[in-house]
């Protein structure tokens, strides 16, 4: 039986959805790299029936791991879901949390979701060994002298650290990302952000996302930038992020502790296999 997909990106952050609702999708590891190769895709989407929702969302990154949340994605799934319902929102179910997607009044393409509440704690993250998530020992450079030390880190439903930088160009982000991805201090891997803030409402940020290398946005990797910046006082909780595929608004409500990422969304191409 055919298998409906899109192929999306969110802020250029690139996507492969399979629709599983109807008929399973179950790829091995290496079917989902050959596939994420050929189709261009940062990670690949399974939709499949959900228990408490409109849709349960089954996320590979590119290497064949399975994670649990996906920022950009879920903005492309609300997209699709809305446009198949045409309600006001949509529920999405993920190994992380329950999402509700809704579109932006007159602005057909570009998608809110909310990504839930920021987690600190050094197991929710996790962290191998309770320590300040403020800011991580780990240093990167010369030991008495290093050029980037003390990640802030927190979960989104997956884990980021993010560090704070004066010129994000000026790192050579995929040479240092794969060392602090399998760092020790993060048992599961880590996504690592480079921010760069410009004022209190603008963060320039570059993501070496784990299992799919430096992309061009990363949902997740936004809301954490801007959650670490807003409580290191860097910034104020509502801010724009300038990634290199586009922009998010990001927004840490200080009545519900909750994070609202809105961004653009787009659908490249439709087909079955």
């Amino acid at each position: 039986m055919a298998l409906r997909f899109w192929k999306m990106n969110g802020a250029g952050n690139a996507f492969a959805i399979f629709d599983a609702r109807q008929t399973a999708f179950k790829p091995s590891a290496t079917d989902i790299r050959k596939l994420a190769s050929e189709m261009n895709a940062d990670q690949l989407i399974a939709l499949e029936p959900a228990e408490r929702g409109d849709v349960f969302m089954r996320i590979w990154n590119g290497d064949g791991g399975e994670v649990s949340a996906c920022g950009n994605v879920s903005r492309c799934v609300g997209h699709i879901l809305l446009q198949e319902t045409d309600g006001p929102s949509v529920i999405i179910e993920t190994r992380a949390d329950r999402l509700m997607a809704k579109a932006v009044a007159g602005h057909p393409d570009l998608i809110s979701v909310d990504m839930g509440r920021p987690r600190f704690g050094w197991r929710d993250i996790p962290l191998s060994e309770d320590m300040d998530v403020r800011g991580v020992d780990i240093k990167i450079g010369p030991m008495d002298k290093p050029y980037l030390a003390r990640p802030a880190v927190v979960s989104m439903g997956n884990p980021h650290a993010v560090f704070f930088v004066e010129d994000v160009s000026a790192y050579d982000i995929p040479a240092i990302g794969p060392l602090i991805e399998g760092h020790p201090i993060f048992p599961e891997g880590v996504n690592v952000g480079f921010a760069q803030i410009i004022d209190r409402t603008s963060i320039r940020l570059r993501v070496w996302e784990r299992g799919a290398g430096l992309t061009l946005a990363c949902g997740t990797g936004a809301c954490a930038a801007l959650v670490c910046a807003a409580r290191a006082k860097k910034t104020d909780r509502k801010a724009r992020l300038i990634l290199d595929g586009g922009e998010l608004e990001i927004d840490w409500s200080e009545h519900t502790d909750r994070v609202l990422m809105t961004g653009p969304v787009e659908l490249e191409y439709t087909g079955e296999i």
